[in-house]
Formats: structure tokens, C-alpha cells, sequence
């Protein structure tokens, strides 16, 4: 039988792929790494050619057939494809702590490091060379093999444990729907909401309008209605999402699912001899010590906490004297904070709407990168695609050369993950035969569909959230790295990575830029400078109350793995509410279980890394400070932005790449300055 994964010199035939082909086309990828490790061991002269290259060859072989399984099991997910992605996990970690475990191929490459021919390699190279001896080291090669075992049980179910971890959430997120066909209920939304919420009743053959806790659908109500009670049951549905609490309690409880990941990790770290897991996270990133991430949270929430306490006074003012609310609760935050945002600049998100249509939305998104990077992005017809909204780009440079190319699905759907996030497809590398692979990227978003005839309106947010997931994109895209360990963002420090994502978002509120990404879908009119002022003035509107909600995030993620110790009971809930005490303006309900959705650090990546939104954020801060001072688009600021930060990948340290584009470290006070904080600050 032929098996489409195993086709990997084009692009993925994502409507060829069967849950049967899955688990086959994994099981052949890895014998064929293992033989081919068998094979370069027996080479009497080891070096880049005939050792390290067929190597990463053959894993980018099996990184390739597993990429399209998973990027489907996030946005088309199905039990056949879940059961069969789920198969291959065990398989995967096996096969990850084989390879991070043998004794032979660390010997190899320290043996290479050690040879006189090391410092002739390219710059790329031997950064690869010292991380991979650095993550043999953190993978378990000189443990005893009683540890080694145990490590690799560790790594196998944490696997497991994450992937079930994300199932609930998307179960649980899609299990509750709120059906109305009275529309006084729904006092307060926008047309746009009506449209959306019919829409998706008509789907499920239903009258009346429908609501989910996707976010689009979720924020709708928290936003605009006017139905306190109502505001209130999908708050509480939303917010103890797979958890023990709410209306589907315990249904999908991802309780047990934190307690045992939490225990494993931490007992991963000390067999690796970290003192606990927040040690091990900072192993390979820019952080060097627990300390500094605490101190560094520390001082931001300093300097962020007393303009957040004056923000939510005069909210809660505000929502006394319009809404005759004594006292304000959370559910109330939302939709008080958009009355007053209204009230103070006369100018709401879905008054915006209607200016950011999708196509002048990706018009100006492509100007402003073409503007900046000397790029050029067209669409390519006639590309295999998993589903019918999604279309493929190529993105070129200024001699009209390929860069590579990027799926991108922007509309929310049933079986689709939530949040938005760039992953990887293809890697940019050197085929045997000399040729370049370019790379290849999924830009994934979850944003309302066109309804009724008429194109997709996003809201600004909406507008932000597309060019961060485009600057991640880019970094993929413009590596000009030959190296697939350290080429785009591959072995860039995790509290780095955010950086190019976080710095694209400036230029939604740059004049320049805006007038090309905005366009009214009737009249193909650009936003009003009227409007477009009341949007900048409004840009930092509740900017000290958002930071702390980023650090208490950053904060609990942190502490929970740094102050882990076994059997303390209660110790999520107890770190979350020490946090919040700390802190956090506003208090949520006793039945708030946030936790038990947090993805980004049971799910994903994060663990003992969610601060690194806030350490990038500096870095980009910074970063924009500098076109600031040249010229929002001047053109050699922003070829050195692309060649000492795009173009580099994890080929130098992080801070060595920023220090060559702003020729110094990177201050704290840009990142203040335009979040509006640094004039209150202590």
C-alpha cells in the first residue's frame, strides 16, 4: 500500500492521509534513523559529512512525516486520527530517549568537538555540535542505566499525560453549547455577534442563535451582553473547563493529569540532578538563574501594580455610577472595561470591525513586511489543503528568490484546537544532492468566518494576534541557516523566541501601516484619522491591569515548578492563590480553575517558561524603540533587523543577536514606556 507520509519531496497530500497510514509510515521513519545510526557509527574518521549530516537527514525525515499528523490532529481532529496519532507518542519517546541516551553518539560528537578540523566548521555548525552535546547531557547519557530506564518511562508518560491533558481541553471546550432563540437575551451584542451565533445554529440545524466557549463566540458575551446572569453561566463554563468544578464538572477533569505531570518532571529534574524543574527549563534559555526570573517578574509587577490598582478604581467607579453595581465581579470586568473604553474614546472593537476586512487585513499585513524586509508574498493555487479555507503562500525575497511558504487557516471550527500559533512543516536545510529545502510553515488562527455573503471582519485584537503569529512565522521562513538544529527558530532560548512575533505587532498601530491594513469592506475606505486617533490614545487602556495578569500567569507557572515538593497538598491551588496575593487587582471566584486549561504549560512547550512572554516583550520593546528613533520603516534598520535576527536563527546566542542589531543589552524602559506604566511607576 502506498502511504502519503512517506512522500515528503513536496508538500504534505493532507487529503490523502488515513489514520491508518499514520502509525506504519512512524514505525519505518525510526528504523530507518536507527540503521542509519548503527551505520555512521562505524565510520573510522567521524566528521560533519559523513557523520552529523546523515543523521539529520534521516530525523528530518521522520520530523516530516510526523508534522503533518499532528498539525491534523490540532485543527481536524477525529477519534481515528486521535487514536492513531496517539499510538505513535509512545513510539516517538522511545525513540527520543534512545537517541538522547546513546553512550556511542555522544562519545562521536565530543569527539568532533575535540578534533583540530571543529573550528573550520561554520559558526551554525559548531553551535549545533555544543547543543546537542549540551541536550545528551540533559536528555540522561551519563546516568546509570536503572536512571536511564526510569528517564525514559518519564519522558513516555509525560508525553501521554500532555496529549490527554490538551484532549480534555478540547473536549470540554466544545461539550458546552448555550442555545437561545429569545433575542432580548442577548441585549447588547453587536450585529456581527447575531450573525456569527445564527450562523452556527443553522449549522447544527438549529433556530436561533448558538454560543460556544470558543473564544470569538466566549468573548462576545463576556464583551457586549448586557444579560448579567447569562455573562455570568458562560464564565463560569468557560473558566472551569476541564476541571472538577462547573456545569460539565469532572466530566473531563485534568486534576490528577497536573498533580502527576508536576511529580514527573520534578523527579526528571532531580534525576539530572536540578534541585527542581524550573532549574532544568532555564538550562536553555537566556535566563541564567531561578532568581533572576523572580526578580525580574518581581520588578515588573513593582512597577505595574499601583497604575493596575488606580485602573480597576475607576472601573469599578465607572460600573457603579452606569450600572449601579456595588461591587464588581469578574464576569462583570469584560464588559464594564469595554462600556468605559466606549465612554472615555468614543470607540469600540466591533465600531472598528467593519475597517478590517480579511483581505485588506493580509494587504497590509504583506505591505508592512515587504516595507520592512524588502519581501514579496504571493499565493499559490492548486496546493493539497485539509480543509477548504486554507490557502497557501510563498514568500520571496528582494532578487525575486524563493524563501518558502506558509499554510495559513484563520477561521475557527468544530474539532479545531483553540489559540492561535505558528508550527513547523519543513525545515530549511542542504539535500544530499546540494539543493535547498525551503522552509515551511502553519500559521493557525481561530477568528470568525464570513457570514452572510459578506467577507471576515476581524477586530484589531484579531488584527495584533495575526501579525504576532506572522513575525514567528517569518523567522521560520527567512532563515538563511543551512543547519536544521539551529536554523529559523530551532535552538533559539524559548525566552527569545517571542521576540520577532512580539515586535511585528507595533506597526497595527502605526498611520502608515494601518492605512493599508484597514479598508472598509463596503467602501474600501481606510480607518478615519478620527478613528485612528481614538485607537492610539486607547492602545494602553488597561495596559497595567493586562501586564499583571500576564505575570501572575508567568508567575504561578514558575513557582509551581520551581517550590514543587512531593505529596504537598493543594500545592496548585495554594502557589496560584499565594500569587495572586502578591500580585494580582482582581480576585476570582473560589470555583475559578484556569490551571485545568492552561495549555501552554501542560499542553505545550511553556513549563517554567511562561515568563518568557514578558522577557521577549523587552527585547521587542527595545527592538521597536529603534525604528522609533531611525524611521518606522527605514529600510537599513530594518535589513539589519532581518539579518542579525530573521536571518540567524539559534546559529549565536540570543543576546549576542540582539546586542549585533541595537549594539547594546536590552533595556526595560522602552517596554514601560509603551505600555503607558513607566509614568507611574516607582
Amino acid at each position: 500500500m502506498s502511504n502519503p507520509l512517506l512522500e515528503t519531496n513536496g508538500l504534505p497530500e493532507f487529503t490523502k492521509i488515513k489514520a491508518e497510514h499514520i502509525q506504519p509510515a512512524i514505525i519505518q521513519r525510526i528504523e530507518a534513523c536507527k540503521a542509519c545510526i548503527a551505520q555512521v557509527l562505524k565510520e573510522p574518521n567521524k566528521n560533519w559529512d559523513n557523520f552529523i549530516k546523515p543523521l539529520e537527514e534521516h530525523d528530518n525525515l521522520l520530523e516530516e512525516t510526523w508534522s503533518p499528523v499532528s498539525h491534523l490532529n490540532s485543527v481536524v481532529n477525529s477519534q481515528p486520527l486521535r487514536e492513531a496519532y496517539e499510538s505513535c507518542l509512545p513510539l516517538l519517546s522511545e525513540y527520543s530517549t534512545f537517541v538522547g541516551q546513546h553512550q556511542p553518539l555522544y562519545q562521536a560528537y565530543l569527539e568532533i568537538k575535540a578534533d583540530d578540523h571543529f573550528e573550520k566548521l561554520s559558526q551554525a555548525q559548531k553551535t549545533y555540535i555544543l547543543h546537542m552535546i549540551r541536550d545528551f547531557q540533559l536528555s540522561g547519557v551519563a546516568l546509570k542505566d536503572i536512571d536511564k530506564q526510569r528517564y525514559g518511562e518519564i519522558i513516555q508518560r509525560l508525553s501521554e499525560l500532555s496529549n490527554q491533558f490538551n484532549n480534555n481541553v478540547l473536549d470540554a471546550t466544545q461539550s458546552w453549547v448555550k442555545h437561545i432563540t429569545d433575542a432580548q437575551l442577548l441585549a447588547g451584542l453587536p450585529e456581527s455577534a447575531f450573525a456569527t451565533a445564527e450562523a452556527e445554529a443553522k449549522r447544527r440545524k438549529k433556530s436561533g442563535w448558538l454560543f460556544t466557549l470558543q473564544v470569538p463566540s466566549y468573548h462576545m458575551i463576556m464583551t457586549y451582553a448586557d444579560n448579567e446572569a447569562l455573562r455570568k453561566e458562560m464564565y463560569t463554563s468557560y473558566v472551569t473547563r476541564a476541571s472538577e468544578q462547573g456545569p460539565n464538572a469532572s466530566e473531563f477533569d485534568n486534576t490528577v493529569i497536573i498533580d502527576e505531570i508536576l511529580a514527573l518532571r520534578h523527579e526528571l529534574a532531580n534525576l539530572l540532578s536540578f534541585d527542581n524543574y524550573a532549574e532544568k527549563s532555564l538550562a536553555t534559555k537566556m535566563a541564567h538563574s531561578c532568581d533572576e526570573v523572580n526578580r525580574f517578574l518581581q520588578d515588573l509587577a513593582d512597577k505595574s501594580k499601583q497604575q493596575a490598582e488606580i485602573e480597576l478604581d475607576e472601573l469599578t467607579q465607572f460600573a457603579h455610577q452606569h450600572g449601579q453595581v456595588d461591587t464588581l465581579q469578574p464576569w462583570d470586568v469584560a464588559y464594564y472595561s469595554e462600556k468605559r473604553k466606549q465612554y472615555l474614546y468614543e470607540l469600540s472593537e466591533e465600531q472598528l470591525r467593519p475597517y478590517f476586512p480579511e483581505k485588506h487585513v493580509l494587504h497590509g499585513l504583506f505591505y508592512t513586511v515587504k516595507k520592512l524586509f524588502n519581501i514579496r508574498i504571493e499565493q499559490k493555487k492548486a496546493v493539497n489543503v485539509w480543509h477548504k479555507d486554507i490557502r497557501y503562500y510563498e514568500v520571496f525575497d528582494e532578487f525575486n528568490d524563493l524563501k518558502g511558504g506558509f499554510y495559513l487557516d484563520l477561521y475557527t471550527r468544530s474539532n479545531k484546537r483553540g489559540g492561535a500559533w505558528m508550527d513547523v512543516c519543513k525545515e530549511r536545510k542542504v539535500r544530499l544532492d546540494n539543493s535547498i529545502q525551503h522552509p515551511v510553515a502553519y500559521l493557525t488562527c481561530n477568528f470568525n468566518p464570513p457570514v452572510n455573503q459578506e467577507p471576515a471582519l476581524f477586530t484589531h485584537d484579531e488584527v495584533v494576534t495575526l501579525f504576532h503569529e506572522f513575525g514567528h512565522t517569518l523567522h521560520h521562513i527567512l532563515t538563511e541557516i543551512n543547519v536544521i538544529g539551529v536554523a529559523g527558530i530551532n535552538g533559539v532560548a524559548w525566552d527569545a523566541v517571542e521576540l520577532p512575533s512580539q515586535f511585528l505587532e507595533n506597526w497595527c498601530y502605526q498611520p502608515e501601516a494601518l492605512n493599508e491594513i484597514s479598508g472598509h469592506y463596503q467602501t474600501n475606505q481606510s480607518l478615519p484619522k478620527a478613528m485612528l486617533d481614538k485607537l492610539l490614545k486607547s492602545k494602553n487602556f488597561h495596559s497595567a491591569m493586562q501586564m499583571l495578569r500576564q505575570i501572575e500567569f508567568s508567575m504561578f507557572d514558575f513557582n509551581i515548578h520551581m517550590n514543587y515538593k512531593p505529596n504537598l497538598p493543594d500545592h496548585v491551588q495554594r502557589s496560584l492563590d499565594q500569587v495572586r496575593q502578591n500580585v494580582a487587582v482582581i480576585n476570582p471566584p473560589d470555583f475559578h480553575r484556569f490551571q485545568h486549561s492552561f495549555t501552554h504549560i501542560f499542553g505545550g512547550g511553556y513549563a517554567a517558561g511562561y515568563y518568557s512572554y514578558k522577557w521577549a516583550e523587552v527585547l521587542s520593546a527595545d527592538a521597536f524603540a529603534k525604528f522609533e528613533e531611525d524611521g518606522i520603516f527605514n529600510p537599513q534598520t530594518g535589513k539589519s533587523f532581518l539579518n542579525n535576527i530573521l536571518q540567524k536563527g539559534g546559529s549565536l546566542p540570543a543576546m549576542a543577536l540582539f546586542r549585533a542589531f541595537r549594539g547594546r543589552e536590552p533595556n526595560i524602559q522602552a517596554l514601560l514606556k509603551h505600555t503607558g506604566i513607566l509614568s507611574t511607576a516607582p
